[in-house]
């Protein structure tokens, strides 16, 4: 969808450049794709392509820069803004925002780290935590989280940082649908990052933005 309208708008463009159409039809049209805007989203970020073992598994391999310290711009309180898309692969538009807290600290000597995050779903509390734990061999991070609502540990995705852009993937299910899951941070701006999620129904083809949240740091 993020693509498509991408497009979209660079045809406006040049159709604006060549043909002069009216101011009138250009905010017409942008206020119509105001829900791609909504989103903290950096839409210049671009999916990698994926590779797969011989057993369909994803093959992962770390940056050249991956290291134990990727994460150390999150230690400390946050409060973040957060956006979710209120269905998933269903061609939703609509999203959804509210807020939420975060407290990070550094694990085991510094090759890993937890965070607590809070909001309220629905006017009932709710807490998620992600564990994240850096492997020196393989200089790979996994990521789980686990959430007040289901007491489970979910697959973890796994990757590393390559500069400021960190990309971590797993095949996971949602509703009964095999998906490939992606986390994206966003470290540009240490003192606001931004964190997303995608999925992929089809192996990396097509990905759909669902949830992301901007992180601004409590003094």
């Amino acid at each position: 969808m993020t693509q498509l309208l991408a497009t979209k708008l660079n045809n406006v463009k040049i159709s604006l450049h060549f043909s002069g159409t009216s101011i009138l039809v250009l905010l017409l049209f942008l206020c119509h794709t105001t829900p791609l805007h909504a989103q903290s989203i950096n839409q210049h970020v671009k999916f990698d392509k994926l590779t797969f073992t011989d057993k369909g598994e994803l093959d992962i391999q770390p940056s050249a820069t991956s290291s134990a310290g990727d994460f150390d711009f999150l230690v400390g309180k946050w409060k973040l803004s957060d956006k979710k898309l209120k269905s998933r692969l269903t061609n939703s538009t609509e999203w959804i925002s509210f807020e939420s807290t975060v407290e990070m600290r550094k694990l085991l000597n510094g090759i890993g780290n937890m965070d607590i995050y809070r909001t309220t779903v629905d006017g009932k509390p709710f807490e998620g935590v992600a564990l994240r734990l850096f492997n020196p061999k393989t200089r790979l991070w996994s990521i789980y989280w686990i959430d007040s609502n289901t007491g489970v540990l979910d697959v973890p995705v796994v990757g590393s940082f390559d500069g400021n852009i960190g990309k971590f993937y797993c095949r996971d299910k949602y509703k009964g649908k095999d998906v490939i899951v992606v986390f994206l941070w966003d470290k540009t701006d240490p003192q606001n990052p931004v964190w997303s999620q995608a999925f992929s129904p089809d192996n990396g083809t097509t990905w759909e933005w669902n949830a992301t949240n901007t992180s601004h740091r409590v003094e």
